[in-house]
């Protein structure tokens, strides 16, 4: 009698761990769409209402960017939908040299890996995650049919573009002022516990539930659509082409190759 129990009990329990999901199981796909306002400065002082206008149409295909963030409970990737430029029919090859590169993270790892491709050179840029010390409250919205709370944080700004370049980077006064001291960016988040992963767009990760939208100085991220579990299995898998090297080590190596270019431009004049 207690063999046939016993047979009953573990013939019950191997049918309920068939249908437990794995971690590897939960999977979605959200759609981000990310827009920047540009800061003209003392340049924009001196144009006109007109030349702001086709300024900001010109630069739409950088200031306007349509992002997909494939997850898992552990695992995403982020990359960018192709865009072709509104005015002149092509791609950006200027600003696709320092516009963000296929990015994956693993939140359970704690692991960076981003695809940069830098004037037909390719990096593999494999660093830690940017450590983000989040600050949650009860105040609610929702975005779309999720209920999401906010969090703010204050993260380094140089790490949250490091694979950006402006020419004041070669600034030796700017260089001192970095050093002297470090440049903080506020954020502002919504995340949501109706899907438990701690991830998010971009850099942004580390709150129990998935990131839907985020502001961060001129730039705000907006979640519009998300696919949970679909038919077909979503492969997530980290970039592994390019030459090895950390975030540091990257800004340095455009930060030289920018300089060089500088000089030689400099010499021909």
């Amino acid at each position: 009698m207690k063999s046939i129990l016993f047979k009953c009990i573990s013939f019950f329990c191997i049918i309920f761990l068939s249908f437990t999901p794995s971690v590897q199981e939960f999977q979605g796909k959200a759609y981000y769409f990310s827009k920047s306002t540009m800061d003209l400065g003392s340049w924009g002082a001196r144009m006109s209402e007109a030349q702001k206008k086709e300024a900001q149409e010109r630069l739409k295909n950088r200031l306007e960017k349509t992002y997909i963030l494939s997850f898992n409970k552990e695992e995403s990737v982020f990359k960018e939908e192709d865009k072709v430029d509104a005015i002149s029919g092509a791609t950006d090859s200027w600003g696709s040299n320092f516009s963000r590169g296929e990015q994956y993270k693993n939140v359970k790892e704690n692991i960076l890996v981003q695809n940069q491709e830098f004037y037909g050179k390719r990096f593999l840029v494999k660093d830690k995650l940017q450590p983000i010390s989040w600050v949650t409250g009860k105040e609610t919205k929702k975005i779309g049919q999720y209920l999401c709370f906010k969090a703010t944080a204050s993260i380094p700004t140089n790490e949250l573009a490091w694979y950006d370049f402006s020419w004041s980077d070669l600034s030796e006064s700017e260089q001192k002022e970095k050093a002297a001291e470090v440049k903080m960016t506020n954020v502002e988040a919504w995340y949501t516990l109706q899907i438990p992963v701690s991830n998010g767009p971009a850099e942004y990760w580390g709150l129990p539930g998935l990131i839907l939208e985020v502001s961060a100085g001129n730039t705000t991220m907006l979640c519009s659509k998300i696919i949970l579990n679909p038919k077909e299995k979503i492969t997530i898998i980290a970039p592994d082409k390019g030459k090895e090297i950390t975030k540091s080590e990257y800004k340095k190596t455009i930060q030289e190759k920018m300089l060089e270019m500088r000089n030689n431009r400099g010499r021909r004049n």
